[in-house]
């Protein structure tokens, strides 16, 4: 019987990594066709009917092309971050909250917090092994965005788990059955909106792959397989991110077909910030990491520690 939840754990974990992987070939094709339209010009979408058929192409193209490393490189370092990347966000995909009990995260706000931490290091030292400037310069930007970012991103956290009084992901379903956290905590939602674009280095946060100052940023010298890795990792931080924001704030029931669509219009916000926001200035992004952002989440962490201390005098009182 043991082993039968093994194999079957695993089978379940298999399936999830595949979905997720389409899910990323698709979303590539959804931000082609909303930048397109967006800028009013064509975009290479147009492979067999409707397009369908382009990520795959995209696929073969990548890693069908000839590997080149840079000679100065730390090879091994430079050659396993991007495998790295991409298999610390679908070791974080785990955290789905079954109800069927597939993982027992109970401890999944924790975890989720280490998993988002360790992943500023792949693209740290992508850029540092490269043994370019533009690389270098490109994660050391990354690194300080991000763990700016996961500042404000932890005290959110820590709010809701005042709230519900839980480390576990899954009680957030349970939480929202009669009403959304979307409707009493919208201020928190559109900060997370944001930290979100921060952690997953998208614009106008897209400091880590400034094109115009930095050439491409920390993935300047990789190409073929590697470029394809990091890439992937990329939009499935976006998928998990825009999976994380229906879950804490848009009910978090996995088993409602409307808790996907949420899902795919909140990655659509991801594509459409790309297509109308111009990029920050440097200075700009961490004044309003520790000057905006780090106040607004402490006095709400504030808010619901004195909210549930209420509740228990009032309990006590009674």
């Amino acid at each position: 019987m043991m082993y039968n939840e093994v194999y079957l754990t695993f089978l379940g974990s298999l399936l999830l990594m595949v979905s997720v992987m389409i899910g990323v070939a698709f979303l590539t094709l959804l931000e082609r066709k909303v930048l397109g339209y967006v800028q009013i010009r064509k975009g290479p979408n147009k492979v067999s009917m409707l397009g369908i058929l382009q990520p795959f192409c995209d696929v073969v193209k990548l890693f069908s092309k000839e590997q080149i490393f840079p000679l100065v490189s730390n090879y091994f370092v430079y050659y396993l971050s991007p495998i790295f990347s991409l298999f610390m966000i679908l070791l974080m995909w785990m955290l789905m909250p079954y109800i069927t009990n597939f993982y027992s995260f109970n401890l999944g706000v924790l975890f989720f917090l280490s998993c988002t931490s360790i992943s500023v290091y792949t693209i740290m030292i992508a850029g540092w092994s490269s043994n370019s400037k533009y690389s270098l310069l490109g994660g050391l930007r990354s690194v300080a965005q991000t763990i700016s970012y996961e500042v404000s991103m932890a005290i959110i956290l820590m709010s809701f788990i005042f709230l519900i009084e839980s480390y576990s992901f899954i009680e957030f379903f349970f939480f929202q059955k009669w009403i959304y956290f979307i409707f009493f905590t919208f201020p928190l939602s559109v900060l997370w909106m944001i930290i979100s674009l921060a952690e997953t280095n998208r614009t106008p946060f897209d400091f880590a792959e400034g094109e115009s100052e930095l050439v491409s940023g920390f993935n300047v010298e990789y190409s073929s397989g590697s470029f394809a890795l990091i890439f992937l990792a990329e939009y499935a931080s976006i998928l998990f991110m825009s999976m994380m924001f229906c879950m804490i704030f848009m009910g978090g029931n996995l088993y409602s077909l409307m808790f996907y669509i949420n899902m795919v219009f909140i990655s659509f916000l991801f594509i459409l910030i790309r297509g109308t926001l111009p990029r920050l200035r440097y200075d700009k992004l961490m004044s309003m990491a520790w000057k905006s952002f780090l106040p607004v989440s402490l006095n709400y962490l504030m808010f619901f520690m004195g909210l549930k201390l209420m509740y228990f005098i009032i309990l006590i009182y009674k």
